[in-house]
């Protein structure tokens, strides 16, 4: 006996401009026998826009009920439902409710698509101005200052470009923290209120974006931070190559896989890289009465 799944659709919605709505979405809002919002409220004021009706039950579909809704949905896709997936804005799943849904009507081997939809990811890495050929999306930092600077370090070397998600009201720490890792002078764009009426891309060092975002921004937040700059051992003295090992030892990394990470970053023998730790180590050992160090 054959079993016939239904289907689960992830659908790009508007990240301002409505607009900018995919031409499938309306149909799609039309036809499925679930719309899943992260929501409901937006999705209202969504479908008024594009002038259409949804025909299928609403359900509400966000973080505070995600783990707990997900198998009522899959049971729903089992049973041959159509499932419409929307979040706020973007793509469902990209730091919006989504991964676990997907992940289970994987699992069932359930059929998953996709009705493509503007992306605050990518828009803000082609407006920064920055290299785009290579790039890692990083989400939102940890809100705990010590925790957000871990994470920092732990791409402090990072050579592609990096694209963050932050809250308007932390925005100002953030580029703090990010030039004290980073350094003030690394490139970087902050993209605001992306395709809105008071669109902003602001651009310069972390040091300069810190200061005014000192003064308080408000909207939809997306930064782009440019990659570390290729390293050469001339570049390098012993001091920086051992604040590198000690960030990525901070960061979790054993001293030994620390050394060969920052010896092939630097283009240098794991040798020197070693024989600068140990020097440090010494160098920073108390010396005893006879001006001899402690053993």
């Amino acid at each position: 006996m054959t079993f016939v799944t239904g289907t689960l659709v992830l659908a790009g919605t508007p990240i301002g401009d409505v607009a900018d709505a995919p031409p499938r979405l309306a149909a799609e809002l039309e036809g499925a026998d679930i719309v899943a919002a992260e929501d409901t409220r937006r999705l209202r004021r969504l479908t008024q826009a594009l002038g259409v009706h949804t025909r299928g039950r609403v359900v509400s579909y966000f973080e505070g009920n995600e783990a707990a809704r997900t198998p009522e949905l899959v049971e729903a896709l089992a049973g041959g439902a159509r499932v419409l997936l929307v979040t706020d804005a973007g793509m469902p799943s990209v730091s919006d409710p989504g991964y676990r849904l997907v992940a289970a009507a994987v699992e069932k081997d359930i059929k998953v698509t996709a009705v493509p939809g503007p992306s605050a990811v990518l828009t803000a890495l082609a407006l920064s101005g920055l290299p785009v050929d290579r790039f890692c999306f990083e989400g939102f930092l940890p809100r705990k200052a010590g925790e957000r600077l871990g994470r920092l370090r732990e791409v402090a070397g990072e050579r592609r470009t990096l694209v963050y998600f932050e809250a308007p009201h932390r925005l100002d720490d953030t580029l703090t923290a990010m030039a004290e890792v980073f350094g003030p002078d690394r490139r970087a764009a902050v993209c605001r209120e992306l395709t809105k009426t008071y669109e902003e891309v602001r651009r310069g060092g972390l040091g300069e974006l810190a200061a005014w975002a000192a003064e308080g921004v408000r909207g939809e937040i997306t930064v782009v931070v440019e990659g570390a700059p290729p390293a050469g051992p001339a570049e390098l003295d012993a001091a920086e190559l051992v604040r590198r090992v000690q960030v990525r030892e901070e960061a979790g990394e054993r001293r030994k896989e620390a050394i060969a990470a920052v010896a092939a970053e630097a283009g240098l023998p794991k040798r020197e890289v070693f024989d600068a730790v140990v020097a440090a180590k010494n160098a920073a050992r108390p010396a005893s009465a006879d001006g001899k160090g402690l053993s």
